[in-house]
């Protein structure tokens, strides 16, 4: 590859960089602790971009002529490299694919295709602490899956939960989803919940539900990867958050 196609390749990937950090996009890649590092790393790219670009513009002012025309190097006819350097121009691509198309989060899509874990499951059932007086609790999708499936004491049971998520359809049942990254999105998985309500039917895939309602007891077993079933009390359409994932 070229020399200016790699000072390119540089500047645009940098500026990439910097606009995800800065507009929030990022968030559909990372966690947010990671917001310094990426703009950080996109800082640094666009300065070295930059200072490189700079130097070979210094360096070929002060090169003294080439006394075969310029033609030393290249080949027959001053040609001999121009497929390799217009070839390597194809790098550019993707670059510019993240600088201009923002790829969306995490969906439904991954979650048919992944196994449904737990983050860090409890390896036997055990007491959690009791869950907030109030009427309705909210809760994360992590938290509520984790005591549906390994709470002793059945905190959830007869308690009204507020939960956020986005449909996923299933042949058998919808589901209210969620991805869960401890570092980026290649190592996110789903946790999910069964809606158990007519009303859910007719949410398409990937829209971003905040439900109410109570789970009910005994559903989240090992045989259905504790995926408990969710009694619908109430469903509303939201938009979907920034930080589409859960830690």
């Amino acid at each position: 590859m070229r020399r200016e196609t790699q000072n390119i390749l540089l500047i645009l990937l940098g500026g990439a960089l910097l606009k995800i950090g800065i507009n929030g996009d990022y968030l559909r890649y990372v966690k947010p602790a990671q917001q310094p590092w990426v703009i950080a790393g996109g800082a640094v790219m666009l300065g070295l971009g930059a200072v490189a670009i700079v130097r070979d513009v210094v360096s070929a002012r002060v090169r003294p002529p080439v006394a075969d025309g310029g033609l030393t190097g290249h080949g027959h006819d001053g040609h001999g490299h121009d497929h390799p350097a217009r070839s390597a121009w194809l790098l550019v691509l993707p670059v510019l694919a993240v600088f201009l198309i923002a790829p969306p989060a995490l969906g439904s899509d991954s979650v048919t295709r992944t196994d449904t874990r737990v983050a860090a499951p409890a390896p036997a059932k055990m007491d959690f602490p009791p869950l907030p007086a109030g009427g309705v609790v909210p809760l994360s999708m992590t938290e509520f899956v984790t005591r549906a499936g390994w709470d002793a004491t059945g905190s959830l049971n007869g308690r009204t939960i507020s939960l956020t998520g986005f449909v996923t359809h299933t042949p058998n049942s919808v589901l209210l989803a969620r991805m869960v990254i401890t570092c980026c999105a290649a190592d996110a998985f789903p946790v999910t919940v069964h809606l158990d309500g007519a009303q859910a039917a007719g949410y398409a895939n990937d829209t971003w539900l905040e439900v109410t309602g109570q789970v009910v007891p005994g559903t989240a077993t090992r045989a259905d990867n504790y995926t408990a079933d969710f009694r619908l009390a109430t469903i509303r359409r939201i938009p979907a958050p920034a930080d589409p994932y859960e830690e």
